[in-house]
């Protein structure tokens, strides 16, 4: 007889898709309800951060913020809640793999993405972000979006080719409050804006940086800031020792090296002043005939072989 899957309030959990250090993810399909039947992400708080009150604002802060974003680029939460002590959301599954995993696998078999998906993958970001750096609240309040960890691994690639921006756990949201002057430094390092390590206050710049990591790792199959330890990085980062696309990979069209450098400068002032700026950049080098969502997907299936 088969043993039914373990349930979770109402979801069933059928496999783990990831462990961090503040939550754990699921496969899970909901078996009451509205949903029932449909397969969601359950995004699990990590039982030891239940009584830390810093990770669990975090935490309930990404499905208050989740909540009000509704773009084709952004993975959408359905609903918040706790079951026991243990506190969770249920979001929109992306059958596929994150970005992380993908650059991961072309490292492993020595090869780079073509330039025009690697271009393509970097448009659905800016575009999600364009959406929620302007975004209005429930109110007609401007909620001053500031997403802070715009990395590969918050960034999902579906089988199909569908790219979602996801883990808004650490936004900036300062229409419902949040003072970022002091405060914990959270997110990656490797793609961390120079103005984080100060703890100055945190401006959309801080996610377009995040964006032109992603560009530059797309493109090199390498970080742009690189360090043997987290000194070096932050010492990298802070004096801007970022080695040349073209110095990386000399089929980079002509001037797309020239919109990274621009996009990657220590001074945000001297960067694209907003999402729909660095993309306008960029467009130039994208051609959506070829470097569109089932392009992306066949990619994909063939580094993973599925």
């Amino acid at each position: 007889m088969t043993t039914p899957p373990p349930r979770f309030g109402k979801y069933e959990i059928l496999q783990l898709l990831g462990r961090g250090g503040m939550a754990e993810v699921y496969k899970a399909r909901a078996v009451e309800g509205a949903r029932a039947g449909q397969l969601v992400a359950l995004k699990r708080l990590t039982p030891k951060l239940t009584t830390d009150p810093e990770a669990v604002d975090l935490f309930c802060g990404e499905a208050d913020v989740s909540a009000m974003l509704k773009h084709p680029h952004i993975v959408e939460v359905f609903e918040a809640g706790v079951v026991g002590e243990v506190y969770y959301l249920a979001m929109e599954y992306v059958d596929g793999r994150d970005l992380a995993l993908i650059l991961a696998r072309c490292r492993e078999r020595k090869i780079f993405l073509p330039v025009n998906f690697a271009v393509h993958i970097a448009l659905a970001a800016l575009d999600a972000l364009s959406y929620a750096h302007v975004a209005i609240g429930p109110t007609g309040m401007h909620l001053n979006i500031v997403h802070c960890d715009v990395s590969p691994s918050n960034l999902f690639i579906s089988r199909l080719g569908e790219i979602k921006l996801g883990d808004f756990g650490i936004a900036k949201v300062r229409a419902i409050g949040g003072d970022d002057e002091g405060s914990t430094l959270w997110g990656k390092l490797a793609y961390l804006a120079p103005e984080q390590l100060d703890r100055k206050p945190l401006t959309p710049q801080v996610d377009l940086w995040g964006a032109a990591t992603i560009l530059y790792e797309c493109l090199t199959n390498q970080r742009a800031i690189q360090g043997a330890n987290s000194e070096a990085m932050q010492d990298a980062l802070r004096n801007g020792r970022i080695a040349g696309v073209e110095s990386l990979r000399p089929d980079v069209p002509p001037g797309l090296g020239d919109v990274v450098h621009k996009a990657l400068q220590i001074d945000p002032a001297v960067r694209y002043g907003s999402a729909p700026e660095f993309a306008l950049a960029l467009r130039p080098f994208h051609d959506e005939i070829s470097g569109g969502a089932l392009g992306i997907a066949s990619v994909v299936r063939g580094l993973f072989k599925t």
